[in-house]
């Protein structure tokens, strides 16, 4: 393995890194420690040696800083969401798919249901973000934080309303009692053939499977139901992910431990497997 170039994308830290999808190229997006985000790809100079250099510099602000992004893409655009530390969520749309450089800010708003002008703006330590896997004129992803103020940490799911061009939120993750609980990882499952979709939410209680329906009623909402809470972490858990199939669900956190999680044919959510990672013997 060879190096193409070496760059500073940042003076501090770097915090997160995601990739671009693959067809746009080679491209990553960067959180720097300071909460700033920029966008990097990989071009050919005019020797046609192989270089990074910053496409694009995404302005933050002056009060809040970025804790986590992810892109996603419709059947119009290549999107990317932002989540900033004072509860505000950013979404980027791409002009045009050939000059990532070119991007304008599609709409801003908080990670809440009703009106915060009461609450004040929260000091969130994270935030966890994932696109519906499912491509087509859909838009949708579901957040939720880390963070002082109850109202911003449920996981919500919100769409892109084409006939008034905003984003609204459409579903709220949570049972009434749960809704203050601080979210620590969300995952939406690739869906081949079911007729609702599968969310995992990860919080202090443990992971909740969630079934959304896919067809919003007439106040423009989705059905959601809470099928399992999965317990077995003993700790905060940091990261859920689905296989590609969407039917097993890896989770891991501060335990150290990898599990994984299945649904049989009777409904009945099981764990398939318990890896000891931090004590792994070669």
């Amino acid at each position: 393995m060879s190096f193409t170039n070496q760059q500073q994308a940042h003076e501090s830290g770097i915090a997160k890194l995601v990739w671009a999808p693959p067809e746009y190229g080679d491209a990553v997006a960067c959180i720097c420690s300071d909460g700033s985000v920029s966008l990097w790809e990989e071009l050919h100079d005019d020797s046609q040696s192989l270089i990074w250099k910053l496409c694009h510099l995404f302005e933050g602000a002056a009060t809040a800083r970025a804790v986590n992004l992810q892109f996603g893409l419709s059947s119009t655009a290549l999107k990317m969401v932002v989540a900033y530390s004072d509860g505000h969520v950013k979404v980027y749309e791409l002009l045009d798919p050939l000059e990532l450089k070119k991007w304008q800010l599609q709409a801003e708003f908080q990670n809440v249901i009703d009106s915060v002008s009461r609450f004040g703006n929260p000091t969130c330590l994270s935030a966890s973000i994932a696109w519906n896997p499912r491509r087509g004129d859909d838009q949708q992803f579901v957040l939720g934080f880390n963070s002082d103020l109850p109202q911003f940490n449920s996981a919500k799911i919100w769409e892109f309303e084409e006939d008034h061009q905003r984003w609204v939120p459409v579903a709220e993750l949570a049972l009434p009692e749960d809704k203050g609980e601080r979210v620590h990882a969300v995952a939406w499952a690739p869906n081949i053939g079911r007729p609702y979709e599968t969310i995992a939410v990860a919080t202090c209680k443990g992971i909740a499977i969630w079934h959304v329906e896919q067809q919003a009623d007439q106040d423009g909402r989705l059905s959601t139901k809470k099928v399992v809470l999965l317990s077995g972490h003993d700790g905060e858990i940091w990261q859920v992910e689905w296989d590609m199939s969407g039917m097993t669900l890896a989770s891991t956190g501060a335990d150290g431990m990898v599990r994984l999680w299945q649904c049989n044919l009777n409904g009945i959510w099981q764990e398939q497997a318990a890896l000891d990672c931090c004590h792994a013997q070669d």
